[in-house]
């Protein structure tokens, strides 16, 4: 095992995003990991670099996802790592450098340096940014099965244990089980309007992540209903994408896989699992708010981060890129809705 990711794993800011796998992911972006050591050469800092080339214009951008992973409080490493950022800039040509840290809103000092640094930060309520700013976390560090069952929502722990009792079971599903996840995938996303990934990149998924990844398939009467991937890394198991039919929603299907995810995350002794992205809009209208509400209630904390920072090296560029994109992404939506 490399000493990087030796260094993200032990790291308490440790993230899949940020491990060598995630980059093979990632292929159609060029990648590059940067580092700060110290004086015994041993790593205190990290980011990973995804560089890709913006359609139609000569210039680039990098993203580093969930970084940088380190003390949030060591300001020379942060202003290391940055400087180091800007020399990647400068040699590949990117216009603009975005990072969404692992860092709580509440870390106000940590926002008021990187601003110092150059860095401006956007927030968002929904899901503009490229991860989501709101997040709910269940802390499951030295907790048993007992403990963390009893902490769900009474309605939670009944529609769980009528999913078993319906005759619902959880297994674990192969590569060939992608393409029926990949079906009930689109179901999903016409029934809840969001674009989805091809097949083919929860297949690279799965070759590049190995024992890091599992997709977990809920069976009824024979078929698979619904289907789950989760991601393990470090301290930490994160649910990924979910998925469910059309049919036979009536046996809750998704109240079990999410308690069989939580499961694996407390037999690899965790200390947190993390049911992603979450509307920090909570109003009942909402469209988003039956999301928030679901996840909710397996007991799980309201997590916002502090948003999309972002290192601008040439403004005007950026505005006329980020404008384009916009629409570019909007008419990607109407396109997938239309076509289907």
């Amino acid at each position: 095992m490399s000493k990087l990711l030796t260094f993200l794993e032990e790291h308490p800011k440790g993230h899949f995003m940020q491990a060598p796998f995630w980059a093979e992911v990632k292929r159609e972006w060029d990648n590059e990991t940067i580092t700060v050591l110290d004086e015994n050469d041993n790593i205190k800092g990290s980011m990973q670099l995804l560089i890709r080339k913006v359609p139609f214009f000569p210039y680039r951008i990098i993203y580093s996802p969930r970084a940088p992973v380190c003390d949030i409080h060591d300001k020379e490493t942060l202003a290391a790592l940055t400087e180091k950022v800007k020399e990647v800039a400068k040699n590949c040509k990117a216009y603009t450098f975005k990072i969404d840290p692992d860092v709580k809103v509440s870390e106000t000092e940590f926002v008021d340096y990187m601003k110092s640094l150059g860095y401006k930060q956007r927030n968002s309520k929904n899901f503009e940014g490229v991860q989501p700013n709101f997040v709910f976390r269940l802390n499951v560090e030295n907790k048993t099965e007992e403990e963390i069952f009893a902490n769900f929502h009474k309605k939670w722990r009944y529609n769980t244990n009528l999913s078993a009792r319906k005759g619902v079971t959880v297994e674990l599903g192969e590569r060939s089980d992608l393409k029926r996840f990949h079906e009930i995938m689109q179901e999903t996303g016409l029934r809840d309007k969001f674009v989805i990934r091809s097949q083919e990149y929860f297949e690279r998924m799965y070759d590049c992540l190995g024992k890091n990844m599992r997709l977990y398939l809920a069976k009824f009467d024979g078929e698979i209903i619904a289907g789950t991937i989760a991601i393990h890394f470090g301290d930490k198991v994160w649910y990924l994408y979910g998925a469910s039919s059309n049919s036979s929603r009536n046996v809750m299907p998704n109240y079990l896989l999410q308690w069989e995810m939580i499961k694996w995350s407390l037999e690899l002794k965790c200390r947190i699992y993390d049911f992603r992205g979450v509307s920090g809009d909570l109003s009942e209208d909402n469209p988003l708010y039956g999301l928030y509400r679901f996840k909710k209630g397996f007991g799980g904390d309201l997590t916002e981060f502090v948003g999309e920072l972002e290192l601008t090296f040439k403004p005007f560029t950026a505005k006329v890129i980020e404008t384009s994109m916009k629409l570019y992404t909007h008419l990607r939506k109407v396109l997938f809705l239309i076509r289907k």
